[in-house]
């Protein structure tokens, strides 16, 4: 599980435990564990918000921890192109490689510690699919897709591509150098991500290295989540078992608090944890198939427009 790492975190700014409020750790609400599914043309998938109250999800719509999975030569698979509406696609890749392409002229390839950001808004066509190398090779494939959430007023906003290298991600260290903290999008402990966010939310990829802890300072206003792609340890004050798969979603507070066990599995050395949070919109959501938006009849109205071809179309060459 590469993504973006360093050889020394002591030598990156430190995240003070603490942060502007008074230190309240937050309480762990709830711990579930994710069913296994598949996606597009049959890429094996963990549905991570299954089962998980939708009032502790606002802003966020729905996750998927992509494998992670060891393709033989010509297993690779991605997705045929589909249309979206009313909210954000983000494509976190850990390992392997994924390119994306939209009716909109958005597009590139992704790789270990690489965004893929898109603005679906009023509408938008596109494919995700490995690069045809990578399918005649076969290989490491692991990386995360996060829907979020649009409010009313912007779910019909002209659709936007961000292509956000690894290398662009700030870089922090836990207070005593044991977590490497990536931020993606938003901000945390005044650094802030390169993702551009029209919701306020805040991503972070962290590993935990083994026997350590890390506190993190969260905005109260923020609902938190943190979701484990590897490892094991234990979450909140409480120091509820947590695993790979499981998500813990958490109460008020101003701090979030992990720790990765003192042994770890040799496939993954460290707890290995992203954590999510934003401001909850608080507003009606109806979800059907590739659409999100506040009412049964815009979603009518989006598979009226995509039929139409109001969403864009596919490229003559597809």
């Amino acid at each position: 599980m590469p993504a973006v790492t360093v050889e020394d975190t002591l030598s990156l700014p430190r995240i003070t435990a603490g942060g502007p409020g008074p230190g309240r750790s937050r309480p762990v609400l709830s711990v579930t564990t994710a069913p296994h599914g598949y996606e597009g043309e049959g890429f094996p998938v963990r549905r991570a918000f299954a089962g998980v109250d939708p009032t502790l999800l606002d802003p966020f719509i729905h996750m998927d921890q992509m494998g992670e999975v060891d393709y033989a030569p010509g297993e690779p698979k991605g997705t045929s192109w589909h249309p979206h509406r009313g909210f954000e696609t983000v494509t976190y890749m850990i390992d392997g490689q994924m390119a994306h392409r939209d009716s909109h002229g958005g597009g590139g390839l992704i790789t270990n510690g690489d965004t893929q950001w898109m603005t679906a808004g009023s509408g938008i066509l596109h494919i995700e699919t490995p690069p045809e190398h990578l399918v005649v090779s076969g290989g490491l494939f692991h990386g995360v897709q996060l829907w979020v959430n649009l409010p009313r007023a912007q779910k019909l906003t002209q659709p936007r591509y961000q292509d956000i290298r690894g290398r662009e991600v700030a870089l922090l260290g836990s207070a005593d150098g044991g977590a490497l903290v990536r931020v993606i999008a938003g901000e945390l402990a005044g650094h802030a991500g390169p993702g551009a966010t029209h919701t306020p939310i805040t991503i972070v990829h962290a590993s935990v290295s083994p026997g350590a802890q890390l506190t993190l300072p969260w905005r109260p206003d923020f609902n938190a989540l943190v979701y484990a792609l590897g490892g094991t340890g234990t979450v909140g004050a409480e120091v509820r078992p947590f695993r790979a798969g499981q998500l813990a979603a958490f109460g008020p507070g101003d701090t979030l608090t992990m720790a990765a066990a003192a042994k770890q599995d040799i496939s993954s050395p460290q707890l290995e944890v992203l954590v999510l949070g934003g401001r909850p919109i608080r507003e009606p959501v109806v979800a059907y198939g590739p659409f999100v938006m506040n009412t049964r009849q815009e979603i009518i109205q989006a598979f009226d427009d995509y039929q139409k071809g109001r969403l864009g179309s596919v490229p003559a060459a597809d």
